[in-house]
């Protein structure tokens, strides 16, 4: 009775689930099995020329769609340029077809990052019978390309991209005080630069003189609008370096809390057992307030 009964506790374990799971994968047909092997895989020379085959594609589908915007080229190859692209578009609707008949899942395929970039790959082409403009977004497909990563090896590289997320993540409260910071000054650069300058400059309103702060202050510097004044383009010096000294604000952020991921975490918080002061700054062994040595806070903060 026991046996049973601990038979039918195990049944319910997910190392139970995933043997079935196992199990009905193994029930694969032949055919399915080796269309999952070339699509999905790229260790079989099948797979790697599919892989490649495929990014050769795409790359020819983004150039059509980038010609059939140029209007000397649509005039004179439109019609062929449309035939090319429902071509493009019938293969990738074969070839997302074939991705949902061989997945293992098909339903976490369609759902996935690469299954939702697949899809949007072909809807463009039949929304563009209905809506004409909608071919343009066909661009998409770019994001295709980043399966090359696999068909080079490089998908080790891919893990950097955790490392990055990891320390916008972390600095993310900075950041959002330093993005609040640049626009409370473009805001009243903005505004001084209207009532400095005036409409007779191309300052015609607040909010045109704050895209021209924000234009200068990240350093692109169009030149649709330039301060006449002295007093304006003392102010536009002012700005310009304060934008330099702003670039380094974010990079430094990002460092930091990039230097923290790979160093382990964060530095051992450290505090004076005589004025209560604390540092997190590595290689600090002395309080800064009142020369005291500093002790390490296991709790990581001060006091």
């Amino acid at each position: 009775m026991s046996d049973t009964s601990n038979a039918t506790d195990m049944s319910d374990t997910p190392d139970s689930s995933s043997a079935s799971d196992a199990h009905a994968g193994s029930r694969r047909s032949p055919l399915r099995e080796r269309v999952g092997i070339v699509i999905f895989g790229n260790d079989t020379p099948a797979g790697h020329f599919f892989d490649v085959v495929l990014i050769i594609v795409i790359l020819l589908s983004i150039v059509a769609v980038m010609l059939d915007s140029m209007v000397a080229v649509s005039e004179q190859w439109g019609a062929e340029l449309a035939i090319l692209e429902w071509i493009f578009t019938i293969l990738f609707t074969v070839e997302y077809a074939l991705r949902l008949y061989s997945a293992r899942n098909a339903r976490k395929y369609a759902t996935s990052f690469f299954g939702m970039v697949d899809l949007l790959a072909i809807l463009p082409t039949f929304i563009s019978v209905i809506f004409p403009p909608g071919r343009f977004l066909l661009t998409i497909r770019v994001l295709r390309v980043l399966r090359v990563f696999r068909v080079l090896k490089l998908v080790q590289f891919l893990g950097a991209e955790d490392v990055l997320f990891t320390a916008l993540r972390a600095g993310r409260r900075k950041i959002t005080v330093f993005m609040l910071a640049v626009s409370t000054i473009v805001v009243i650069v903005g505004s001084l630069m209207y009532v400095i300058e005036g409409a007779d400059a191309g300052f015609t309103s607040i909010p045109r003189g704050v895209y021209w702060a924000i234009v200068t202050v990240t350093t692109v510097g169009y030149g649709d609008i330039a301060p006449m004044t002295p007093l304006g383009q003392m102010l536009a010096v002012l700005l310009m370096f304060t934008g330099y000294a702003i670039i380094a604000v974010p990079t430094g952020i990002v460092g930091v809390e990039m230097g923290r991921f790979y160093g382990g975490g964060q530095p051992a918080w450290k505090v004076c057992g005589a004025c209560g002061r604390g540092s997190g700054t590595p290689n600090v062994a002395y309080c800064g307030f009142c020369g005291e040595p500093l002790q390490t806070n296991d709790t990581g903060q001060s006091g």
